[in-house]
């Protein structure tokens, strides 16, 4: 069950005690579900008790009672527990196939992932003043409104009724995509920054994790197709009894070298520094090691010859999927082979699973809110929390070292893509490109 699906479920939940006659009140479009807070417990929360208390004349702890046992009867419900002042909390039946039926959801739908009805057949009239941002955030709230089913119209004239904070000056220095960031992701009563900071390619420039992010999944993308594997969704780890096994060739033993993922896949893509005559090495290239400057745990970082800032985030064409301890010379695998007699060498995997769901899951309602609130600002600042929670994740997608390309590898790039596909769609309706290569 989905969260979406969760949503309809709860929905339902109060129209089965509208009909029954446990409360008087009309039953909302939308209920938001959300992983629960401090002092929750289950795999998500409501606030639908607290939303129809002052309709049904209620306390919230009273509405969430009635409602109780409705939700706990729906399919794929294990339990509903009330906690504070009227929180729903919901356990589903399986845990694990809530984030693999979102990856699945997100796959289908593509670029309409979160597209909805909140607005069906309305036209919202925007009336703006004679101004750069003003005209800017209208024309992305017209592709806004347009997912929601809605249809926006954009005129000039009084009274006006979408007046941002003017620009301090002219964003178009910055190039499109930059300047339509500046002027789209501070809230609208805040004064826009038109800097050069919207080009600098470090961690501390939001619009560029967020690209960033998207170069790097698709990166990933490309790297996986040379590994022989596509996306697939399902869990995100390992049976725990099951670990990933490789035999070790005579021959790579004789020659003191195990090859890396991107070398059992052919050539790896080339990127700037490569062109220019450098050729990275294990030891000399810092996109194996762990040197500073690489936000998130990232394997790949700038080229040693560049002296970037202690903050420069790296390319995001290439990567190779391995850290500097995953490089192997072929010395433990020799010394592996000798205690055992040549039996294979047993590698267990342990990478944590990513906090990804809540952000994904919450791609409908935020957008909802940008286009019923006329904020674009909303779905910026999204986003950047996307990009936020899969970057950390990026490193453990593809296979390291003698790893095999299993069903989790296949898991964690579909997540991967899943996050990719929710920042490309939301760039597009920014009006900024979304970047294959970065």
């Amino acid at each position: 069950m989905t969260p979406v699906e969760l949503s309809r479920t709860v929905l339902h939940a109060v129209r089965r005690a509208v009909d029954g006659g446990e409360l008087d009140v009309t039953v909302p479009e939308r209920a938001v579900v959300t992983e629960p807070g401090p002092g929750g417990c289950g795999d998500f929360s409501t606030t639908i008790a607290l939303q129809l208390a002052r309709p049904a004349g209620q306390p919230p702890r009273r509405v969430a009672e009635i409602l109780r046992p409705h939700l706990a009867d729906a399919d794929g419900v294990r339990d509903v527990v009330v906690t504070g002042p009227g929180f729903l909390n919901i356990s589903l039946d399986d845990q694990a196939d809530v984030l693999t039926a979102l990856v699945r959801e997100i796959r289908s739908r593509g670029a309409e992932y979160g597209h909805g009805d909140a607005l069906a057949g309305e036209v919202v009239a925007l009336r703006v003043p004679y101004e750069v941002r003003a005209e800017v955030v209208a024309d992305a709230v017209v592709r806004i409104v347009a997912t929601q089913g809605g249809r926006a119209t954009v005129e000039h004239g009084e009274p006006v009724n979408l007046r941002p904070v003017p620009a301090p000056e002219d964003p178009a220095p910055l190039g499109p995509d930059a300047a339509q960031w500046a002027l789209l992701h501070p809230a609208p009563h805040d004064r826009p920054r038109i800097t050069a900071d919207h080009l600098v390619q470090r961690e501390g420039n939001p619009l560029f994790r967020v690209r960033y992010a998207h170069a790097r999944i698709r990166s990933l993308s490309r790297n996986a197709a040379r590994l022989g594997f596509t996306a697939e969704p399902g869990p995100l780890h390992e049976p725990t009894s099951q670990v990933s096994t490789s035999q070790v060739s005579t021959s790579l033993v004789s020659t003191g070298h195990e090859p890396t993922g991107q070398e059992s896949a052919g050539q790896h893509e080339p990127t700037g520094h490569e062109s220019a005559g450098h050729q990275p090495t294990a030891h000399g290239d810092p996109r194996f090691g762990h040197g500073a400057g690489r936000p998130y745990g990232d394997p790949l970082g700038p080229a040693a010859d560049t002296a970037p800032a202690a903050d420069t985030a790296p390319a995001a064409d290439v990567d190779t999927g391995t850290d500097a301890q995953d490089v192997d010379t072929g010395t433990e695998a020799q010394e592996a082979e000798a205690q055992s007699g040549g039996a294979p060498r047993r590698t267990p995997v342990t990478t944590p699973p990513p906090p990804l769901q809540t952000p994904l899951a919450d791609h409908p309602r935020v957008l909802a809110l940008a286009a019923t609130q006329r904020a674009p600002d909303r779905l910026a600042r999204h986003l950047v929390t996307v990009a936020d929670a899969v970057l950390p994740f990026l490193p453990c997608v593809l296979p390291r070292g003698e790893e095999k390309p299993s069903a989790a590898h296949r898991a964690r790039l579909a997540l991967a893509e899943a996050a990719g596909t929710v920042l490309a769609g939301g760039l597009s309706l920014l009006g900024i490109d979304a970047p294959e290569h970065l």
